[in-house]
């Protein structure tokens, strides 16, 4: 078929930008800050700016009050001050207040809808003069002479037997100088990269959590604006790394998640069944009562930090943000993080365009390296490591030796030792975890709560959860583990048919995926390919939310 295909125009920029989140749109902001002639492309795969991205989280304007000091008067959606902080520990009927670790002090910090923050960066780099085109993913790296040129868009219309439809259109080359990847945790090009530059080689593989969360609407009465709650313990076991977060912000909201560390060990545990059993704890449910669930989303997080982070340019472009893994997981944050790094790649690359350096020489690392980003990843780089060793207790004290004794300057550094790929041990070794019915009220099941998503790709196109292997699906990851992706996916996504007659096949319902990218982290075989659909196609989380 490619050979009868047209050729793809092509479109020139000094700057071609992927991904529209914060670092994205910080790199742009900031190019055109420089030098307001550079012409700098930014293209995202939702329908909109901000329609991936699903409200509740709590920034750190640190990085924001650098690169727009007047946001406040050009008016940035930071409305709702973190007020109140509250870290629980808890058992199945039970919960203990502990002391507050310093890191996750928020005083000065804001609730905020994300998604409503990435759109305000939008406007803002449109007023500048970036060109930005939502709706259209990025599917090709460009390469000559072994240097990265630029992207290709994905074709659109192409049906499902891999064939032009009526309604095809050639994708775009939009070739460029320099290009930076921000494609968010585990983006499918910046994961090409990593292979093609050897960008992992001589870092800690990267380790990952999956976050689901939702968004209700409470009674006025119950709303506490301002109040960020976190927790850890039940309903996990002791081994198994994660906890809760939840934000009350705006009109009457709370944001809600529930992060699962992904080198569990147990293929029978469901991250999205976990965090429905949360809501269901006493001293919890008091939060949700009498409210409504708008919407719901999940996604992958890097949670390696330090120790995990790749090399970071190659030649002819640059990994920002998430796409590198800047997550700083003991403070829960990571926008403030990935917009300095936007900010410094910006400003590494238009020195380099100014002097025509070759794209290895850019300063990128060394202004990572001099700058706040790299201090505060580096007091905080064993904290993750020591749950994964130690388990809840041990890493809860070593925690508390880390912060308040060491200050985070142990002479040491501790390791990630393995991917989260390969801690699944066989399903007739592991205990079976019955989880008790959603109620429809508080608790919900998989297929009503991708509804709330409004998730929705076009139907008659190539499915785009790739298996390298179809046949690994029943020899490998059933007939060892009884197919934990139909588990670990938070959307329904993976559903083994068949079983009852003993001849297990796994359907995938690509339809309800929405985006978060864990098949492709935790899959045993690494048998799972994420790559982006059709462009605009996924979760769609409108303005407010």
């Amino acid at each position: 078929m490619a050979e009868d295909l047209p050729e793809r125009e092509a479109m020139e920029f000094d700057v071609v930008i992927v991904g529209g989140g914060p670092a994205g749109l910080s790199a742009a902001i900031r190019l055109k800050q420089i030098n307001p002639e550079m012409a700098v492309c930014l293209v995202e795969k939702a329908g909109e700016i901000g329609g991936h991205i699903l409200s509740g989280a709590v920034i750190e304007p640190r990085s924001l009050n650098e690169l727009i000091p007047d946001w406040k008067e050009k008016g940035a959606p930071l409305d709702t001050p973190a007020r109140e902080d509250r870290f629980l520990f808890l058992t199945e009927t039970k919960s203990f207040k502990l002391p507050t670790p310093p890191q996750m002090h928020n005083h000065g910090n804001y609730i905020v809808s994300l998604g409503n923050v990435v759109r305000w960066l939008g406007q803002q780099a449109e007023e500048l003069g970036v060109e930005i085109y939502p709706g259209f993913a990025a599917s090709e790296l460009l390469e000559e002479d072994g240097r990265i040129v630029g992207i290709a868009t994905g074709d659109m219309g192409i049906g499902k037997d891999g064939e032009p439809t009526g309604n095809f259109q050639r994708g775009m080359e939009l070739r460029a100088r320099y290009t930076l990847f921000a494609e968010g945790c585990r983006g499918s090009l910046s994961k090409q990269l990593m292979h093609r530059f050897n960008l992992r080689d001589g870092c800690d593989p990267q380790t990952y959590a999956i976050g689901i969360k939702e968004l209700w609407e409470i009674p006025a009465a119950n709303h506490k604006p301002g109040l960020i709650e976190h927790s850890l313990g039940w309903p996990l076991d002791r081994g198994t790394y994660g906890g809760s977060f939840l934000y009350h912000f705006g009109e009457n909201l709370v944001s809600y998640g529930f992060v699962i560390g992904l080198d569990y060990s147990n293929p029978w545990l469901s991250p999205f069944d976990e965090m429905q059993r949360f809501k269901t704890h006493p001293d919890v449910r008091g939060h949700f009562e009498g409210g409504r669930r708008i919407s719901y989303g999940a996604r992958a997080l890097n949670e390696g930090g330090l120790q995990s982070i790749p090399r970071l340019s190659f030649p002819g472009g640059l990994l920002i943000g998430d796409a590198a893994g800047f997550l700083n997981v003991p403070k829960i944050k990571g926008t403030h993080t990935a917009m300095k790094s936007g900010m410094l790649a910006a400003e590494a690359v238009a020195e380099a365009l100014a002097g025509d350096h070759p794209a290895e020489v850019l300063g990128y690392f060394d202004r990572l390296r001099s700058s706040w980003v790299w201090d505060e990843l580096s007091k905080s780089r064993n904290l993750r490591p020591a749950f994964a060793k130690w388990g809840m207790w041990g890493g809860l004290l070593y925690s508390g030796l880390d912060t308040y004794l060491l200050r985070g300057k142990a002479p040491w550094t501790m390791h990630h030792t393995h991917a989260d790929n390969e801690t699944l041990v066989e399903a007739d070794k592991a205990p079976r975890i019955v989880y008790p019915k959603p109620d429809g009220v508080l608790t919900f099941d998989k297929l009503s709560s991708v509804f709330i998503s409004n998730t929705n790709h076009e139907e008659n196109q190539p499915v785009h959860l790739r298996l390298t292997d179809p046949a690994k699906a029943v020899t490998l990851n059933w007939d060892h583990f009884r197919g934990p992706e139909a588990r670990y996916c938070p959307a329904g996504v993976y559903e083994f048919v068949g079983v009852d007659e003993g001849n297990p096949t796994l359907q995938i319902n690509a339809q309800n995926c929405v985006h978060c990218k864990t098949c492709d982290i935790k899959d045993p075989s690494q048998n799972i390919n994420w790559v982006p659909p059709e462009g605009g196609g996924g979760p769609s989380y409108p303005g407010g939310m």
